[in-house]
């Protein structure tokens, strides 16, 4: 089994920036693609960011030039480096990954728990 823990400060300043990290664990071969996804109450689940095995990335054009988006394979972590972030920032971010068993080497979907962020003066 996989698991996917996210890490990061749960309240800060519009303006300001935070990075959240979110690091696998388990029986991992290759992690094929890591992303950030968000969902406010009430509303689904939205793309934020993501990052191919290549260093591709890919953004939502609401944090197009103001979130990066990296990885670290030694690690097994993925960061989302978040600047100038803004009150409709507050969210709920979701760390999402597919990582191929080192059994089957068929890459499953993993979603970690959650990580509360709040951008409130």
């Amino acid at each position: 089994q996989v698991q996917l823990v996210e890490s990061g400060a749960p309240l800060v300043q519009p303006g300001g920036s935070l990075r959240l990290s979110c690091a696998a664990s388990g029986r991992i071969f290759t992690i094929v693609r890591m992303g950030w996804y968000r969902q406010a109450p009430g509303k689904q689940r939205e793309l934020v960011a993501t990052i191919t095995i290549d260093g591709d990335t890919n953004y939502a054009d609401s944090v197009k030039g103001r979130f990066t988006i990296s990885r670290d394979d030694a690690k097994n972590t993925v960061y989302l480096q978040m600047n100038s972030l803004k009150p409709e920032d507050t969210r709920v971010y979701y760390c999402n990954a597919d990582i191929s068993d080192p059994t089957t080497y068929t890459p499953n979907n993993y979603w970690g728990q959650g990580t509360q962020v709040t951008v409130s003066s």
